[in-house]
């Protein structure tokens, strides 16, 4: 039997907000155990919540940068569980009408719709480890604001799932909604996995997998669990629709709770909260603050600065490397803008990887990087010490001049000098003139090597080739 896996993600984004979702709590990350829990995120009587307005446009931000409509008026619901993690007994979050409806998310060839996103508050965290035995309980995440972003169930597969969440998280931190930390908790995911024949319009019965904080785990859990119902299903069995965790130790999901349906949540309106009404102002304010998106800042790469396809995705990657770029490539001649793209994906993203940073708090400006082009273009340098000097610069050695002169980093490219040098290495290596005139291609490239290594890297590898094959060719 042929299989189909279906896959709906539900994210759960922090908002960037300094305070919590209603009250004036602080959000940061780190702080003692339920040193940042107030009265009001934990519904102490007499307290009294109130929306956070700076939230509230971040929702709209996202909501115009997916395309979906903007409810003006929504509501907040409470959302009635039971867990030693949220002490009052429920939770505030949106049902009937998020503020956020629709929209969609583009994957290469793909268009996935979203459902909806709302605006709602993050319960506390279990603590197990050093208790010995026992569960502490730490409120301080109680009340952070989160925008929940529900796709509809049309991703096939755990790799299409991973590129959707991949996609995703790119958005929300290119439109300055998020952080996007994934170890902090600041972006986590719940896939709802379920399995059908190829060809059935009915999906499966699904199950929930819980707080998936990397993308690999998310991998493995989906293909896991779609192989634990497939192998259920084709034993004669059925799925029972229910909440599980995955268990990255074993490889494994298991069994956390029999899962809700919105009944069971018995959802109603706030009456602590009046409806939220989204003004004009602030649907001006969110536009204003949407920068160029993803898919337009593609297009201008590849249209207004001559990129390949493949070298403006690599670009746009996040919204500071794109930046970067166009700020290096100004002023820098046309012709020479592909390379400076390669140069930032390629030895400038290395240094960045190794250093563990991000290209905000990269050690080589824009400027630096088109002076180094430009040093390529003028013969002064060759590849191999443009990479020496670029390493130079992000040492703190100096500007890529600087570094040139200190160095003497200067390429030959006077023909008479590199000449002279040839003769030299055609006289000293017989045996390889002789290989290579007898048809051996691979002593040509040990005759460019010894040139190479006369000059110490400094001449022009274009033309040592060029007068090399003239000489042999006589």
């Amino acid at each position: 039997m042929a299989w189909e896996i279906v896959v709906g993600i539900e994210s759960h984004t922090q908002l960037l907000t300094k305070s919590k979702m209603f009250s004036g709590a602080s959000t940061a990350f780190g702080a003692a155990p339920n040193s940042q829990a107030s009265a009001v995120d934990i519904a102490l009587p007499g307290v009294l919540p109130v929306a956070n307005a700076a939230a509230v446009e971040m929702a709209v931000r996202f909501g115009l940068a997916v395309g979906g409509q903007i409810n003006r008026r929504s509501v907040f619901a409470r959302k009635n569980y039971f867990y030693p993690d949220l002490p009052k007994g429920y939770q505030i979050s949106q049902y009937e009408i998020p503020i956020v409806a629709g929209g969609s998310l583009r994957l290469k060839e793909k268009v996935v719709r979203l459902t909806r996103a709302h605006l709602e508050e993050d319960a506390g965290k279990s603590l197990h480890e050093d208790l010995h035995g026992m569960t502490g309980i730490d409120l301080n995440r109680a009340g952070t604001p989160l925008l929940e972003i529900v796709s509809e169930p049309e991703l096939r597969g755990a790799q299409e799932a991973v590129a959707y969440a991949r996609a995703l998280h790119a958005l929300v931190r290119w439109i300055g909604i998020c952080d996007g930390n994934m170890q902090e908790g600041s972006f986590r995911c719940d896939a709802n996995v379920s399995v059908k024949l190829a060809g059935e319009a009915k999906l499966g019965t699904r199950c929930e997998i819980k707080n998936l904080n990397s993308f690999l785990f998310m991998e493995q859990a989906i293909e896991f669990e779609a192989r634990r119902q497939i192998e259920v299903l084709e034993g004669g069995g059925s799925i029972a629709q229910e909440t599980r965790l995955y268990d990255p130790d074993r490889g494994e999901t298991r069994s956390m709770r029999s899962k809700e349906d919105a009944q069971d949540y018995r959802y109603f309106p706030d009456p602590d909260l009046l409806p939220l009404v989204v003004s004009d102002e602030v649907l001006a304010r969110a536009k204003a603050a949407l920068p160029e998106l993803p898919e337009a800042r593609r297009q201008k790469l590849v249209t207004v600065y001559s990129l390949t396809p493949a070298q403006a995705n690599l670009l746009t990657s996040s919204i500071e490397t794109s930046s970067f770029a166009i700020e290096a490539f100004e002023g820098a001649p046309q012709g020479r803008w592909p390379d400076i793209a390669n140069w930032i994906s390629g030895p400038l993203s290395a240094k960045l990887n190794e250093s563990n940073l991000d290209i905000s708090a990269r050690r080589v400006t824009p400027g630096e990087l088109r002076r180094l082009a430009e040093r390529l273009e003028d013969g002064t340098l060759s590849g191999k010490m443009a990479k020496e000097v670029l390493d130079a610069v992000w040492d703190g050695e100096g500007g890529v001049d600087q570094v040139i002169a200190r160095r003497g980093l200067q390429q030959i490219t006077g023909a008479g000098a590199i000449e002279k040098i040839v003769d030299d290495v055609l006289a000293n290596n017989a045996k390889q003139v002789e290989d290579y005139r007898a048809g051996k291609d691979k002593a040509f490239n040990a005759l460019v090597g010894q040139v190479m290594k006369a000059t110490q890297g400094k001449a022009n590898p274009a033309q040592v080739n060029a007068i090399l094959k003239t000489k042999l060719a006589r």
